[in-house]
């Protein structure tokens, strides 16, 4: 049996995928085909109410009952399982475990390092395995590539069939299903037609690129080089106020050993005069204490002749060494000296002080970099992000988004969004999934009734009232809110009265480190329309709240 199904393959081989069958179903006619391949063709066709085989176009009334055909089944299976046991088992080298392999998508057990990934069966092989499926597919192209870890990126999310369209309208690849219902009306080609196109503007987006990669280099050069200066300046400058405040020091130091000694020296001679004189005064006091001794002794003898001769000599004045009146300044003091030491202090206080405020300003005048905000569009595109992507997990139910999840309108109905603890449940408001922390710039387009255009910390409460999760309403976020009739800014629920925006487009631009949020009209001219100066302390993520008919689109 597994011999025949071998040699009659292509029986097993569904008639609209082009693949081995998988859980097979034989219709009316007689035709098989898988039965995910059939439903899928039928319900393209539920409108007409008539139902044909793909093959022979025979119809039937009523759509018929689709049971698997286990017969067709079971060949399948032994087929697929004699080509794989057919093949030579991998050496043990191919078997993964390295974080940069792809393991084999097909083998059980220990995985086999794949080889290379099917792009039409979303599936990748070892070479065993590869061997298998290039002789399943034999005599059919699939498009099989170098191992790929990321072949979900190649399934449509919502069909879960293969990305083989490119939509020129709206700039993202889809599948066939979508091409017949978001899509219809809109410019489509194949995906490869579509990287033919875009293939045209690789070679000008490489040349901006590597023009821009040496203007960078120079500028990277360029700093390097100003901050050697700097540092080098620098380290002169420390050293030149190092040698001269010590010269500075060095001065001071000698006036007060001067002031020091002139007072010291003065003391001395003072001191020196004194002694002098006090030396002479206590030499006339004895000399007098004296006389007036031999007096009182002389005025108690009782010889005459004794008295009268000693009286003469006793009695003569005693000559004074010392002036006959010494003048005494009483109330001695250095004070004056100390005052005028203290008004030298305070002068030169304040003269340092002054010197200091000059010298702090010219420091701060030195900049490797002059800080500056862009001022024209295109400085602003510098910066400009194209990266941010609306995240369905906070997106209220009411929300729609859509164009690879870049656009996002609000609806009449809910939306069908699993629970989850980030959703946004009473404010009609989504967030974007990448956070802002250095300086970025974005635009969008809006339109309808009410829009608001907001940044917002991820902090932000998603289940409370309108003060606590409401954009604009708290100190976690800020918001333009545009109206057909009005324009304003909030935070922290205070608002600022702003002119009427007409311009359908709005550029955001946030340097993060520098605290700095600016909003921007898009038209002809680029119209400045608040601009707010503050401290993040959080990363900063784009979100959009809306009233009814309502919709914006990133850019």
């Amino acid at each position: 049996m597994a011999d025949t199904a071998q040699s009659n393959q292509d029986l097993f081989t569904c008639p609209i995928c082009l693949d081995l069958l998988k859980d097979p179903v034989t219709i009316l006619c007689g035709h098989t085909y898988c039965m995910g391949c059939i439903k899928d063709f039928w319900g393209q066709k539920d409108q007409k109410g008539v139902y044909s085989c793909p093959q022979c176009r025979q119809t039937f009334a009523a759509r018929p009952v689709l049971n698997k055909n286990n017969i067709i089944a079971e060949l399948v299976e032994q087929m697929r399982k004699t080509r794989i046991q057919s093949a030579a088992p991998a050496p043990a080298a191919y078997f993964s475990g390295l974080e940069d392999h792809v393991d084999c998508d097909v083998c059980t057990g220990r995985k086999l390092k794949a080889v290379k990934s099917c792009l039409d069966c979303l599936v990748s092989y070892c070479e065993t395995h590869l061997k298998a499926h290039n002789d399943v597919t034999l005599g059919r192209k699939h498009n099989v590539v170098d191992a790929t870890g990321k072949l979900q990126d190649r399934i449509c999310t919502q069909h879960e069939k293969p990305l083989e369209i490119f939509c020129r309208t709206d700039q993202s690849c889809v599948c066939f299903l979508c091409m017949v219902d978001e899509h219809k009306g809109h410019d489509t080609v194949s995906a490869s037609a579509g990287r033919k196109e875009k293939q045209a503007y690789l070679g000008e987006t490489q040349r901006g690129f590597h023009q821009r990669i040496q203007d960078r280099e120079k500028e990277l050069q360029d700093l390097k080089k100003a901050v050697e200066t700097l540092k080098s300046s620098a380290q002169t400058a420390v050293e030149d106020s190092e040698r001269i405040f010590s010269e500075m020091i060095h001065t001071i130091e000698k006036r007060r050993s001067e002031v020091k000694d002139l007072i010291r020296a003065q003391e001395k001679a003072e001191v020196s005069q004194v002694e002098g004189l006090v030396m002479q005064l206590e030499q006339e006091i004895a000399e007098l204490k004296n006389r007036d001794a031999e007096l009182e002794q002389l005025s108690h003898t009782e010889d005459h002749i004794h008295f009268l001769k000693t009286f003469q000599s006793v009695s003569d004045p005693l000559e004074s060494k010392v002036s006959s009146c010494v003048h005494v300044k009483q109330n001695l003091s250095f004070e004056a000296v100390k005052k005028t030491v203290f008004a030298l202090q305070r002068q030169m206080e304040t003269l340092c002080q002054e010197e200091f405020m000059k010298m702090s300003a010219a420091v701060t005048e030195i900049h490797v970099v002059l800080p500056s905000d862009p001022t024209t569009r295109e400085e602003f595109l510098q910066y400009a992000c194209c990266y941010f992507t609306l995240d369905p997990d906070t997106a209220h139910r009411k929300l729609h988004l859509s164009e690879g999840n870049r656009r996002v309108e609000r609806r009449v109905d809910d939306q069908s969004y699993r629970d989850h603890p980030d959703r946004f449940e009473k404010i009609v408001q989504v967030l974007c999934r990448e956070g802002v922390s250095g300086r970025v710039y974005w635009e969008v387009d809006w339109s309808g009734r009410v829009v608001f255009i907001a940044v917002s910390y991820k902090s932000i409460i998603r289940k409370g009232e309108r003060n606590d999760c409401g954009f604009g309403c708290n100190a976690q976020s800020w918001r333009l809110e545009l109206t057909s009739s009005s324009s304003s800014f909030w935070h922290d629920n205070k608002e600022t009265k702003l002119p009427l925006v007409t311009s359908s487009r709005i550029g955001v631009y946030v340097d993060h480190r520098a605290g700095i949020l600016a909003l921007y009209s898009i038209s002809d001219t680029m119209t400045l329309l608040h601009r707010v100066q503050t401290t993040f302390n959080q990363k900063l993520y784009p979100g959009f709240a809306f009233g009814s008919e309502s919709s914006v689109k990133l850019l």
